[in-house]
C-alpha cells in the first residue's frame, strides 16, 4: 500500500489554503464594492445646507507636494459645521465593516498626500461660512473659521490695529492646517508656534460629535488637536490671540562664513530680553543672488552693495532679522537696531536693510508665489523635509548635511534657525527632541517634472532618505515636523513616549479611525484586506 509524499500532501494543502483565502478576499471585496455602490446614494440623502460633488473632484487629489494622488469617492462642500457633523456621523454610524474615510483639506498644501481620502470624502473646509468676529480690549481675540485664511486674519484684524502674535512664513494657509501641525515662522522663539496661542477650539470628533474644546473644557481634546496631525477631530473654529500691530518693519540680512558665530549669535539673540521681532536664518551655497528666492522678494536700500554679494562656491549663512516699529518710532527702532547688531559678529561689509510695511513683510512669500505662479514653476512637486534637530547635535548635522550631503541651495531656500522649547506646550500632541533649544532646519526643494539631473524628484527624495538615514545613524534625536513615515513603527518611534497618549486619544476620540487618512497613521483594517484581495486576484 502506497501513501501521498509529505510534499505533495503539503503542496495539496498550500494549495486548497491559496484557494480558499482567494474566494474569502474575492466575497470581500465584492461586497465591499457593494457597500461603495450604495454610498454615493445615501450621501444624496444627508440633510446638508452644503452639498456633496461626485465628479470633478481632481483638485482633491493633488496638494503642494505633488507625489500622491488619491481621488475622493465625494467631495464636501459645507455651509455649516452641522453639514461636517451629519456627514461623519453618517460614516461612524456605517461601523468598522466599512472602508470610507473622510479627510479635511484647507488650501491644498498638504506635502504627502495628508488631506486626500482614497475613495472616501474629502471637506472643502474654505467652502463653511461664518464670519470672523473681533474682540477687543485688554486681551483682543478673533474667532475665526477653521477653513479661514490667515491672510484674511490679518486683513481684517488690521482695521482695528491688531494681529495675531505667531505665523508660517506663509500666509494662504488654512487656520484648521496650520494649528493640526503647529505653525512655526520666525516669532516663535518669542510667542512659541500658532498653536501656542490659541485660546479654545470647536472641533467635531471621528464620531460627529461637535464639542467646544479649552483649557479649562474638554482640555484632552483640545490638547490632542493642536498638532494632532488631523487624528482627533477637524477643527471647524479658533479662537486666535491678538495683539496691537506695527505699521512698519526694519528687514535685516546680514551674512556669516562660519556657522559656529552663526548659531551663536542666533542663540543669544532668541534669549535676550530686548531682541528683533523675527529671526530666521538661510543656508546659501553656490548662489549669485544671495538676498532672493521664492519665499521673499528683498529690495535692499543699497542695492549696489547688495549685488556684490556672491558665495563664489562657498556656504555662507544669512542670518534674516525683523523690528517692528510704528511710523513715529522709526529714530528709536534704529538705535535698538545698532545696538542689537552690535553684539553679532557678522561680515561687516554684508548688512543690508529694507523697510516695508507689516503687511508686506508677513505676506512677502506671496508676492514671490505670484511671479512662480506666471512662470509655470508653483504647482511641481515640493519634496520638503522639515526636521527638527536639537541644539547639541546642530553642528553635528551641519557638517554632515551641508559637507557632504547637498552641494547647492538653487533647488529651494533652506531655513535654519532656533526655537525655545519653553515656549511651546507640551501636552499638545507635537513631538519635539528633548532638549530646550532646538532647531527647525527646512529643505525647501522644488522638483523640475522632466528633469533626470539634481533637481529632478528621484534625485531630491534620495538626497532627503540619505539625510534622514545619517540623522539615525548618527542618532541625532531630531523628530520631523510635518511628519512623513510609512509604518506605525516609525510614527511609534516618531513620538516616543507621547504614543500611547496619541493612541488612547486616537481610541478616545476617532475609534474606527476614519479621519485623515492621508497621514497613514492609523490604517484600517479592512483596507489591508481588500488590497490583499487585490493582490491575489492579479
Amino acid at each position: 500500500m502506497t501513501y501521498p509524499s509529505v510534499s505533495l500532501l503539503r503542496q495539496t494543502n498550500l494549495l486548497f489554503i491559496r484557494s480558499f483565502m482567494i474566494l474569502l478576499l474575492s466575497f470581500l471585496a465584492i461586497k465591499l464594492n457593494l457597500c461603495f455602490s450604495s454610498i454615493p446614494s445615501s450621501l444624496k440623502t444627508l440633510p446638508v445646507l452644503g452639498h456633496f460633488t461626485f465628479n470633478e473632484n481632481e483638485f482633491a487629489a493633488r496638494d503642494f507636494g505633488g507625489q500622491y494622488h488619491f481621488l475622493p469617492m465625494a467631495v464636501l462642500h459645507p455651509k455649516s459645521v452641522s453639514d461636517i457633523a451629519t456627514t461623519i456621523k453618517h460614516v461612524w454610524q456605517r461601523g468598522p465593516g466599512s472602508e470610507l474615510t473622510v479627510a479635511a483639506r484647507g488650501n491644498g498644501h498638504s506635502l504627502q498626500g495628508q488631506a486626500q481620502a482614497h475613495r472616501g470624502i474629502v471637506i472643502k473646509m474654505a467652502a463653511l461660512c461664518r464670519e470672523m468676529q473681533i474682540h477687543t480690549g485688554t486681551k483682543p481675540y478673533v474667532d475665526v473659521s477653521g477653513g479661514e485664511l490667515w491672510i484674511n486674519i490679518l486683513r481684517e484684524s488690521l482695521k482695528y490695529g491688531l494681529a495675531p502674535k505667531s505665523w508660517t512664513d506663509y500666509l494662504h494657509l488654512t487656520v484648521g492646517g496650520t494649528l493640526s501641525n503647529a505653525g512655526i515662522s520666525g516669532q516663535a522663539f518669542r510667542h512659541g508656534p500658532q498653536i501656542s496661542n490659541v485660546h479654545q477650539v470647536e472641533v467635531v470628533t471621528g464620531k460627529g460629535e461637535v464639542l467646544n474644546c479649552s483649557e479649562q473644557q474638554n482640555a484632552d481634546l483640545f490638547h490632542g488637536v493642536l498638532g494632532g496631525l488631523g487624528q482627533f477631530g477637524i477643527i471647524t473654529q479658533a479662537r486666535i490671540s491678538l495683539e496691537p500691530a506695527p505699521t512698519r518693519v526694519m528687514w535685516i540680512r546680514v551674512l556669516y562664513s562660519d556657522f559656529s558665530t552663526f548659531s551663536r549669535d542666533q542663540e543669544h539673540l532668541i534669549s535676550a530680553g530686548k531682541t528683533f521681532d523675527y529671526i530666521e536664518g538661510l543656508v546659501v551655497m553656490n548662489k549669485t543672488d544671495l538676498l532672493n528666492n521664492w519665499r521673499s522678494s528683498f529690495n535692499p536700500k543699497d542695492p549696489v552693495q547688495a549685488s556684490r554679494f556672491k558665495s563664489d562656491g562657498r556656504t555662507l549663512f544669512c542670518l534674516e532679522l525683523g523690528k517692528y516699529f510704528n511710523s513715529e518710532e522709526t529714530e528709536e527702532a534704529n538705535q535698538e537696531i545698532e545696538m542689537l547688531l552690535s553684539q553679532c559678529s557678522y561680515i561687516p561689509s554684508t548688512l543690508i536693510q529694507s523697510e516695508v510695511a507689516y503687511i508686506d513683510f508677513l505676506d512677502r512669500v506671496h508676492a514671490s508665489e505670484l511671479k512662480m505662479r506666471s512662470r509655470g514653476l508653483w504647482e511641481i512637486p515640493h519634496p520638503w523635509l522639515n526636521l527638527l534637530i536639537p541644539k547639541s547635535k546642530i553642528h553635528n548635522f551641519v557638517q554632515e548635511v551641508f559637507g557632504n550631503i547637498i552641494t547647492d541651495t538653487s533647488n529651494g531656500p533652506v531655513l535654519v534657525y532656533p526655537l525655545n522649547k519653553s515656549k511651546w506646550n507640551n501636552r499638545t500632541s507635537v513631538a519635539l527632541p528633548e532638549e530646550d533649544t532646538f532647531y527647525l532646519v527646512a529643505l525647501l526643494s522644488h522638483a523640475v517634472p522632466s528633469s533626470t539631473g539634481t533637481d529632478s524628484l528621484e534625485h531630491l527624495l534620495a538626497q532627503n532618505e540619505r539625510i534622514l538615514n545619517f540623522c539615525e545613524a548618527a542618532q541625532l534625536g531630531v523628530k520631523q515636523y510635518l511628519p512623513h513615515y510609512t509604518t506605525q513603527d516609525q510614527w511609534q518611534a516618531h513620538f516616543g513616549p507621547r504614543w500611547e497618549v496619541f493612541v488612547r486619544r486616537k481610541s478616545a476620540y476617532d475609534p474606527l479611525a476614519i479621519l485623515a487618512p492621508g497621514q497613514r497613521i492609523f490604517p484600517k483594517a479592512i483596507s489591508d484586506a481588500v488590497a490583499a484581495a487585490e493582490i491575489l486576484l492579479t
